[in-house]
């Protein structure tokens, strides 16, 4: 179904505050040239935002043990920011970063759907669908560099993230509308954002380059730390042994989960299935995996995604055309198509795509496993909430 597009209603707050700010007056942004690092808000921000400028929360994720060593891609000398953090907190959830004020990013990562969406395809600003599923976020701090999207056309989470916004279906930035200059200059309009580019980076300047940073800074707090998987693991995790430890049996567990487990991890010469090659522990993550074998014929590489929560879902795949695990487990069990881009490790030593058959009791045991990755604390954790007052947040026409 098509949707008739709508345009944005805005608060009379917020218009008001326009309106103010386009005249220099209304007790505007804090002043230009202010220390970065220290957020002022004006009246007309506050009555729109719920943040304690004073109390910002900290961002920078607080890693256990057993998660040393693991590959980031935040880039060399990067300096987390607070008030940076609580700058993409604010664009993740704001939806004038769509050309009608319809969507945000939020709205196709949804932090109680893990920050992904529990449908197929996500609906864009004018109503149309995307033709990828929505990766959840979780753990993107450690996807490795030049892997963002799917089919990892982006360089770099930076890079990544103002692409949606130009996209034509997503949030409809794209050359016809203006591109990201219009968006630019829609926000130079904002009050909020003011305060907001002059606390993180010392003048009100808005720029696609600092949108990239503060939205990428945000992103890389979502990390889950907190599953069954890492209590247990935590408890066994060894680093002078040459797997950690992720090969041993893990308290709490039971004897299924634990097969699972057995099953995932180890290597198939140890009557594993390898699954860890593509999705490593700790993130449970990796960039350089290839196809999956979901078509034959398929030549594009694509990321293995991060399987924290992926039991929480209800579409997988880059298609999202599986609708439980136990469709995934089956596919990697005797599903798996040959084609150009297949990767190496669903392959035998003749070439051909592996289908090993799992039998019902590994398929189950493997399902089991992976309900053990599941962290409800990162979905209920309060920095990653909508900043905006409930009571100020623009409206969008039903459609």
């Amino acid at each position: 179904m098509k949707f008739r597009k709508q345009l944005q209603h805005v608060p009379a707050a917020l218009a008001a505050a326009a309106v103010l700010a386009g005249c220099g007056g209304g007790g505007g942004a804090a002043a230009p040239g202010n220390a970065p690092g220290t957020l002022v808000l004006s009246p007309q921000s506050q009555s729109l935002l719920a943040l304690d400028a004073a109390n910002l929360p900290d961002y920078t994720p607080q890693l256990p043990p057993h998660y040393a060593g693991a590959a980031e891609n935040t880039p060399p000398g990067a300096v987390g920011s607070p008030v940076v953090a609580a700058l993409g907190r604010v664009l993740f959830h704001d939806r004038q970063l769509s050309v009608n004020g319809a969507v945000s990013c939020a709205s196709c990562h949804k932090q109680t759907e893990d920050f992904g969406d529990g449908r197929r395809f996500s609906t864009g600003f004018d109503g149309g669908l995307t033709t990828a599923h929505a990766m959840r976020l979780a753990n993107i701090r450690f996807f490795q560099p030049g892997t963002m999207f799917w089919d990892k056309r982006a360089p770099s989470l930076e890079a990544q993230a103002s692409l949606p916004i130009q996209h034509p279906v997503e949030m409809g930035f794209d050359a016809a509308h203006g591109g990201m200059p219009a968006l630019v200059q829609k926000l130079q309009a904002v009050p909020y954002y003011a305060d907001l580019f002059t606390g993180a980076f010392g003048d009100p300047a808005v720029t696609e380059e600092r949108m990239q940073q503060a939205l990428s800074q945000f992103m890389r707090a979502m990390v889950s730390t907190n599953s069954r998987w890492d209590d247990a693991f935590a408890q066994v995790f060894d680093p002078t042994l040459p797997d950690k430890g992720v090969n041993k049996p893990l308290p709490g567990f039971t004897e299924e989960e634990n097969r699972g487990r057995a099953l995932f991890m180890a290597s198939r010469a140890e009557g594993g299935q390898a699954c860890a090659a593509c999705h490593q522990p700790p993130s449970f993550a990796l960039g350089n995996s290839g196809s999956n074998g979901l078509d034959a014929g398929e030549a594009r590489r694509f990321k293995s995604a991060s399987l924290k929560n992926v039991a929480r879902s209800s579409a997988f795949m880059h298609d999202g055309r599986f609708s439980t695990l136990e469709d995934v487990v089956e596919h990697y069990s005797t599903g798996v198509q040959d084609g150009p881009g297949l990767d190496g490790r669903l392959k035998g030593a003749d070439g051909q795509p592996l289908r090993p058959s799992f039998s019902p009791q590994d398929k189950a045991a493997l399902v089991a496993f992976l309900r053990t990755l599941s962290d409800p604390v990162l979905a209920a954790d309060p920095r990653f909430a909508s900043p905006f007052r409930a009571d100020a947040v623009p409206s969008v026409a039903a459609r």
